[in-house]
């Protein structure tokens, strides 16, 4: 739900997203909650009671919106359902939070704009708030985008290579390691020769050191909340100690 729904067409339009409607794994409505506005001028903001600057979205019209839409397509209940109202007091978003929306069966984002929802939005339609992290935008448009993206990738089928969506940043709580492709060599930088080995017990132990060793070195709050093997704990401690040794990547 948006005043802005032509802000989704190149982001719904192209590339992976706009394979996985086609394929049938997604679905976008667009809803715009200006059309659901009873005056002539189609005004969906007014003052704040109490005072203060800026304008807030009227209740009105968002709740027409949503009866509108649960009349065409019935009322869901969590976990199958989630109405999100994408906000800076929400909880951020993540990966855990992306997959947890991927096992849902709709999602119901409402974007916000000027200074918010009148509160009864939040209270009476929303399942949940959500932030995409500690910084302001102009509205929730970008947030939605976002998060559509990130929950359709993990939706079954999407992706080319289930594994993919497993060994990335994130998803096993460290950042992905580096990783290359052809040439060998290229303006005298070398790939690293045990990715060239064949290898393969050794290319995953030099794999999880690295995205250890990047994650200690760029993320070490993600450290907190990784799942660490004793061997992990046991590189982290050289990390600590100075001992980079098996480090080829800067």
């Amino acid at each position: 739900m948006t005043l802005f729904p032509g802000m989704f067409a190149g982001v719904l339009g192209d590339s992976m997203l706009k394979r996985a409607q086609e394929a049938g794994a997604l679905r976008v409505e667009l809803i715009d909650f200006r059309e659901y506005a009873t005056d002539r001028h189609r005004t969906v903001d007014d003052a704040p009671y109490g005072g203060g600057a800026g304008m807030l979205l009227k209740p009105d019209p968002v709740f027409a919106a949503m009866d509108d839409l649960r009349a065409r397509v019935g009322v869901g209940s969590p976990p199958d359902e989630r109405v999100i109202l994408l906000s800076p007091s929400g909880r951020r978003f993540t990966q855990a939070v992306a997959e947890e929306y991927a096992n849902c069966q709709r999602l119901i984002l409402l974007c916000g704009h000027y200074e918010g929802f009148d509160d009864r939005v939040r209270q009476s339609l929303c399942t949940e708030e959500l932030s995409l992290g500690d910084f302001v935008l102009t509205g929730g448009e970008i947030a939605a985008m976002a998060v559509i993206d990130a929950v359709t990738r993990l939706l079954p089928g999407v992706l080319g290579n289930a594994a993919s969506a497993e060994d990335e940043s994130h998803t096993s709580g460290l950042l992905e390691y580096p990783q290359f492709t052809r040439p060998a060599e290229f303006r005298g930088m070398r790939v690293p020769e045990t990715l060239l080995s064949g290898h393969h017990q050794n290319i995953e132990i030099w794999r999880r050191k690295h995205a250890l060793y990047r994650t200690w070195k760029h993320r070490p709050d993600l450290l907190l909340r990784a799942r660490l093997t004793d061997r992990d704990r046991a590189w982290l401690d050289a990390f600590e100690a100075g001992d980079f040794s098996g480090i080829d990547v800067p």
